[in-house]
């Protein structure tokens, strides 16, 4: 109820008004504290020489983007570019066989890159879950997958594995991992789908053609195997309306948010500032909230980067990847959380649909999130963070329900019939900011520490208590308001779109 809604449009510019105060002075705060003790000896680590000009250190805490551009840089322009030029030749000489030729090109990359021991790898845990795809039991293709993943995530197989790769640079535990997990996700599809498939069985091939997508390999996102198995075997390549003019606008507007993070990081050092406890500990509950919703941001911002030039790259090579994640902005909705859209997809098409079905009822839902969230802390990589992480996470999934039920109650239902849409909305909004709050501070245990997250709970729910608390919380009421109107929107515009296609 009151989903289309519409509030006075005083009110949302009130709320506008309301939002965009608080970010700013939340923002001054933190911004105030990065000047002030850039050269803080706990710091040092975090904060390295940037544009002297300005007077301004940069914030290096995050290994990977600080990998990304710089040893990773020339290793990913180079891979990428060659890829593209590769495709490009291969889509216009022998389209039906593209397929093929990604797979030679993202073998032999691999190759380069990694040496001969890990393709070997690679292509033995390929050949165990392609043997087990024979059987078409998924019971058994669920048991083998796990089990290879958990021989890269579980120690001491993981070591013994990655041992067998000889030599040392910077990334070779990065690429080793990932293109390792990735492959166990990607095999677990084909097989799961093979089991699916009513006559015969995909072949070695299709599985190779798959796992070896160069852009996907190491990195992801993990496209299921029946999309991508449906996309690279059409011969006719034919591109949308203006799909060019859209690839290029995603490309400069990646380009652009690569600029402002890297700008960002030499005015607001939000990763390095949570590693000092008793420094974060002075800051104002505004900068502290600030802080740790701008963490949140800035991943979101991350995996955006990272999957929006892959998924570039992929659409050059004419599929449809998995789109990045929706920004954590306008997520109040635990169920909508993940940072990784390919994985989430996997996830929701193989362990959590298939358990919840249409997630109405309770027991389903909670044998349903419990494995799906058992299966994600297999793939993060079972400790003691990420078991608290995904416990966290997997409660506030079940909350959502229960609490919905709750108030589906005949009582409960009946009085909200009695009311306006737009109290309605008003209502709902208040119960979405409560949970807004709820996923950042479930989600810095893993982006953080779980002493900061403690930290961040403690001065808002307790040391903050009243004014604090009910401030920040109505602050979040009035975003999700905004979001709420943008959802309104969206979803006027779809059913114009579908009433429009009725009518043709």
């Amino acid at each position: 109820m009151g989903v289309k809604t519409m509030l006075p449009s005083y009110e949302l510019g009130f709320y506008a008004l309301v939002v965009t105060c608080a970010v700013l002075y939340s923002g001054s705060g933190i911004f105030e504290a990065s000047r002030d003790n850039m050269n803080r000896k706990a710091f040092r680590d975090g904060i390295k020489p940037g544009w002297h000009y300005f007077g301004r250190k940069m914030d290096v805490a995050d290994f990977e983007w600080v990998m990304w551009f710089t040893s990773f840089r020339n290793i990913i322009i180079f891979a990428l570019s060659g890829h593209v030029l590769f495709g490009k030749i291969c889509s216009m000489t022998v389209p039906q066989h593209r397929a093929v030729m990604y797979m030679i090109y993202g073998v032999l990359a691999v190759l380069g890159s990694m040496g001969l021991v890990y393709l070997m790898i690679i292509l033995s845990h390929c050949l165990v879950l392609y043997s087990v795809a024979l059987a078409k039991q998924k019971w058994l293709c669920y048991v083998a997958g796990l089990c290879c993943l958990a021989s890269f995530k579980v120690e001491p197989f993981g070591s013994w594995q990655s041992g067998f790769v000889t030599g040392a640079f910077d990334l070779q535990d990065v690429l080793f991992y990932g293109g390792c997990t990735f492959t166990i996700m990607r095999c677990m599809s084909f097989a799961l789908e093979s089991c699916e498939k009513k006559e015969g069985i995909y072949s070695i091939f299709d599985l190779l053609k798959y796992n070896f997508y160069l852009p996907f390999f190491f990195f992801g996102p993990v496209m299921t195997f029946d999309q991508f198995h449906a996309q690279v075997s059409t011969r006719e390549l034919r591109r949308k309306d203006d799909e060019m003019k859209s690839i290029r606008v995603n490309a400069l507007l990646h380009m652009g948010a690569i600029v402002a993070v890297d700008i960002f990081f030499h005015f607001f050092y939000i990763l390095t500032l949570p590693s000092d406890l008793k420094f974060v500990n002075r800051l104002s509950d505004w900068s502290l909230a600030g802080l740790a919703y701008s963490n949140l941001v800035y991943d979101w911002v991350k995996a955006a980067v990272m999957f929006g030039v892959i998924n570039t790259i992929a659409r050059l090579d004419h599929l449809d990847p998995p789109q990045p994640p929706k920004c954590i902005t306008m997520l109040y909705v635990f169920a909508e959380t993940h940072f990784d859209r390919g994985i989430n997809d996997w996830l929701c098409k193989y362990v959590y649909d298939h358990l919840g079905e249409n997630h109405d009822n309770i027991l389903k839902e909670l044998v349903a999130s419990t494995s799906t969230f058992a299966v994600t802390t297999l793939w993060l990589g079972p400790c003691e963070v990420v078991y608290i992480w995904s416990l966290v996470n997997c409660f506030g999934l079940n909350f959502e329900l229960w609490v919905q039920k709750f108030f589906q109650l005949g009582p409960f239902a009946r009085l909200e019939a009695k009311m306006s849409g737009a109290m309605s909305r008003r209502i709902r909004a208040a119960f979405g900011a409560v949970n807004f709050w709820a996923i950042v501070l479930y989600n810095i245990l893993a982006l953080n520490s779980l002493e900061f997250a403690l930290l961040v709970t403690k001065r808002l729910l307790m040391t903050g208590f009243p004014v604090s608390t009910l401030s920040i919380w109505f602050i979040t009421y009035c975003g999700v308001q905004l979001i709420k109107e943008r959802e309104r929107i969206l979803a006027i515009e779809e059913e114009e779109k579908s009433d429009k296609a009725k009518v043709e």
